[in-house]
């Protein structure tokens, strides 16, 4: 086995919320989630995770595996593991990708600062990667760091929208009864065709369900179900739980999953999780200014005519900075009311920088200047241009988007009667 441990330092995250759990799985959850488990009288089950990662991606079309191909110029399966790192229950996450694409994984988990990762190689089928997987879960190495958990999940490295709650799901059900799995509904009737291509007979649909990940096992249960598989399933098969039911007689318990459970298989569904993570990154937006918010300014203008605008999007004041960027805000909007020069812009940029947010997702910034015409020239105004487009190149390098917005306005008291220009001009600016 080949292990890669990164360095420990990485961009704070904030792990999403449990949701859904009620009764018997909120208590489970927290037997789970909390370090005290043991002293509530609550038996918090060691957990690991094995993705196989050592497909070809033929059916995508592309040269590049697909758990390779790149979505916001960032891997698909770093998307994965850092669904499953930010689970403070999973100890430890085993990758199996092939030998030729080893470096590249090496190099991943580098570059994205992911954390408790180790490789092994894969085998040619994926039933053989993840028995590959589950050994180096209990087979002596020199300066190991891996120990046999007592449930082991298994997931694919291309369903990167895998949830906190429906893990806990499948983990506690797997502890009760030896192997759980996620399934969802049928989309499509599935039907058996005979030799000569013509219907033999087709299953009821409403009776069956589509088999999904992530699925989990007590480990002794899925090692001994690997240990005495066939040759034939070791090369043919494809489903975990059949082996558990198989092997070693355990029945699994059936957990209905979510529809983001869904797998990334074709070049089409590329866009598709592109979309889907667009619209996750883009549920928040902090308004940073720096003017107090009791002073009279249409800078605080603008921020309202967010809040009414964009009723979707949670608005938020950037009062502390540095909690807002623990929370993962990708969005924000910075208005230079009291300087010229972009100050609060630069320093907004430099917290962000520090931070490292940017590593995981692009960063947005709309850096708005208000200037009154009266009294700032116009070749001020175009060199104030020229300076933003500057610091644009410079900070897209850190995988910041930072685009200006000046809006040149009369210092009038009877400033709300451009709250309708304000808008329009905002309007162009995102469009």
């Amino acid at each position: 086995m080949e292990s890669w441990l990164p360095g420990s330092s990485g961009p704070a995250e904030a792990g999403p919320r449990l949701r859904g759990l009620r009764g018997a799985d909120l208590a489970a959850s927290a037997c789970l989630l909390s370090g005290a488990g043991a002293e509530a009288g609550c038996s918090a089950p060691a957990v690991a995770a094995v993705l196989p990662a050592g497909g070809s991606g033929e059916r995508m079309g592309v040269p590049t595996p697909k758990q390779f191909c790149p979505i916001l110029e960032r891997p698909l399966i770093s998307y994965t593991l850092q669904a499953l790192e930010r689970v403070s229950w999973i100890k430890d996450i085993v990758v199996a990708v092939t030998g030729e694409n080893m470096e590249a994984m090496k190099c991943i988990i580098q570059r994205y600062q992911h954390k408790g990762i180790s490789l092994v190689e894969s085998g040619v089928t994926r039933h053989r990667s993840i028995f590959n997987g589950l050994k180096a879960l209990v087979e002596d190495q020199p300066n190991r760091r891996l120990s046999k958990p007592e449930v082991v999940i298994i997931h694919d490295a291309v369903r990167p929208f895998v949830e906190e709650d429906v893990l806990l799901k499948v983990v506690t059900a797997a502890k009760e009864h030896g192997a759980a799995g996620a399934i969802r509904p049928l989309v499509s009737t599935v039907i058996s065709p005979s030799a000569d291509g013509c219907l033999d007979h087709s299953l009821e649909r409403v009776r069956h369900r589509a088999s999904e990940m992530p699925q989990a096992f007590l480990f002794d249960v899925i090692y001994e179900a690997y240990q005495q598989c066939s040759d034939y399933d070791l090369e043919f098969g494809t489903e975990c739980l059949h082996l558990a039911l198989k092997y070693c007689h355990i029945k699994a318990k059936l957990i209905e999953g979510s529809p983001d459970l869904w797998k990334v298989t074709y070049k089409r569904d590329l866009y598709a999780a592109e979309s889907i993570i667009k619209e996750r990154i883009s549920q928040q937006i902090c308004v940073v200014m720096d003017t107090k918010e009791d002073e009279e300014h249409v800078g605080h203008r603008l921020e309202e005519m967010l809040k009414n605008e964009l009723n979707h999007v949670k608005v938020t004041s950037g009062r502390d900075l540095q909690q807002i960027i623990l929370e993962e805000c990708y969005n924000f909007v910075c208005v230079n009311v009291m300087t010229s020069d972009f100050e609060e812009t630069q320093k907004l940029l430099n917290m962000l920088e520090e931070s490292n947010l940017s590593i995981l997702y692009p960063v947005v910034v709309i850096s708005v200047q208000f200037l009154d015409y009266e009294s700032v020239p116009f070749g001020q105004k175009m060199e104030n241009l020229m300076r933003i487009r500057e610091f644009a190149k410079e900070v897209k390098k850190t995988n910041i988007l930072l685009y200006g917005l000046l809006v040149y306005y009369p210092q009038v008291k009877t400033q709300v009667k451009h709250k309708n220009d304000l808008c329009s001009v905002w309007r162009r600016c995102c469009d």
